[in-house]
């Protein structure tokens, strides 16, 4: 459904909990319950936890703690080094989970991001997001939080109350109650050397904050102060960016399949649909893939990634299916596959893409070569862009209403 822009806004803030030692517990389930880190240089003094899971910080571990301390608070402490390419294939996942959901979907960092449903069809929120968090559990093995608001902020805030599985609402008129009594510190967007300066002008809570006064505020943090002065009253116009997809570069899709398959003509079915799906998003968003990735989860839940660098970038459902199709024959074991996701990363714009010519295609390139030297002439005449072989067709949105939820979440 349709909510109306002046009727308000229905913004998700999804955050992963403790997102590098989940991952690490997903592909190894042997180190579920048990206080892990993740450290960098682990065989040297100097070595520092980059994070680590609850159970560890329930003993006392934390970051950026050296190693060697945290292995003397808790000696049963299993650190392992960062795999930053498994974190960042899972981060891919999980985004492109969200986007099942809306396009208007903008990656803060490699664990979090906004997610809003405003103009989509949400007779209910909570349980939106309920299904959310649950999906991300039982499909990626990765546990989130999730604050719902009328804004960016206020999601933000409200994903960092309940930790971790929770979610938890954040309206405008329970800034009183839930918001200001927190610590001007605990305020997103206010660091430790900020909260340092806010302390000399007596502003020690959030509501100190949202009462302050202008002119301290302006002398004291420029510009900024007026912005958290605003943000402390829940006020916050930011929209949800969906541009940031090109930060993460890449466009991707996952199917969990009806039963456990083991059959190859089912396996390529699979696979093609995955391709075909993830071909018209590359066409719509006018991107190409420079690296083709997929992966396999098998029946135990054990899963593998693997990925291609292309010589060429492409776009084409056959030609992202025939990559697919060779990274999984040359990495299945023959196991029964609970999962299939096919992902294009490393994008490029349609526009910026450069074909490198080889034997095999420098017929057909040639053959079209008139072709692009008359669209090269007329976009030097009139202008970049004014003729593309191909378009992009604007999305179609559902202009019906919206429901009570909405009007009482956001009526503020």
């Amino acid at each position: 459904m349709l909510v109306k822009r002046n009727a308000g806004r229905i913004i998700l803030h999804v955050d992963m909990n403790s997102f590098y030692a989940s991952v690490e517990v997903a592909f190894n389930p042997d180190l579920k319950g048990k206080p892990l880190a993740i450290g960098g240089r682990t065989e040297e003094r100097k070595g520092i936890i980059v994070t680590c899971s609850y159970e560890a910080r329930a003993i006392g571990v934390k970051a950026p703690m050296p190693v060697w301390q945290a292995k003397r608070i808790c000696p049963e402490l299993i650190v392992i080094p960062p795999n930053f390419e498994r974190y960042r294939n899972a981060s891919l996942a999980m985004f492109d989970l969200l986007r099942e959901y809306t396009h208007l979907v903008e990656p803060v960092s490699i664990d979090e991001g906004y997610v809003d449903l405003t103009e989509y069809k949400t007779k209910d929120p909570v349980k939106i997001a309920g299904t959310i968090q649950t999906r991300l559990l039982e499909e990626l093995s990765l546990p989130s939080s999730i604050g719902i608001a009328p804004n960016k902020f206020l999601a933000k805030m409200a994903s960092d109350m309940k930790k971790p599985l929770g979610i938890t609402i954040l309206r405008k008129r329970e800034l009183h109650e839930k918001l200001w009594p927190l610590s001007v510190g605990d305020m997103h967007g206010v660091g430790g050397k900020t909260a340092e300066k806010l302390h000399t002008i007596g502003i020690k809570t959030i509501k100190d904050l949202a009462e302050g006064n202008d002119i301290q505020l302006k002398q004291l943090l420029g510009i900024n102060g007026e912005r958290l002065k605003r943000r402390a009253n829940g006020i916050d116009d930011r929209s949800v960016d969906p541009d940031s997809i090109y930060d993460f570069k890449s466009v991707g899709n996952q199917t969990t399949l009806p039963k456990n398959i083991i059959n190859a003509r089912q396996i390529e079915e699979a696979l093609r649909k995955l391709a075909a799906s993830v071909s018209a998003r590359l066409k719509k968003k006018g991107v190409m893939g420079t690296r083709v990735f997929i992966t396999i989860r098998y029946h135990d839940r054990r899963t593998i990634t693997r990925s291609r660098k292309l010589d060429n970038p492409i776009v084409e459902a056959d030609v992202l299916y025939s990559y697919a199709k060779q990274l999984f024959d040359k990495n299945w074991d023959g196991g029964a596959i609970r999962l299939l996701g096919i992902t294009a990363q490393d994008l490029v714009e349609k526009e910026e893409a450069v074909k490198q010519l080889d034997l095999f295609s420098f017929e057909k390139d040639a053959k079209d070569e008139p072709l692009l030297h008359v669209i090269e002439k007329l976009n030097s005449r009139y202008g970049k862009g004014i003729i593309k072989r191909g378009m992009k067709v604007g999305r179609v949105v559902d202009n019906t209403n919206g429901t009570s939820f909405n009007k009482d979440f956001l009526q503020e």
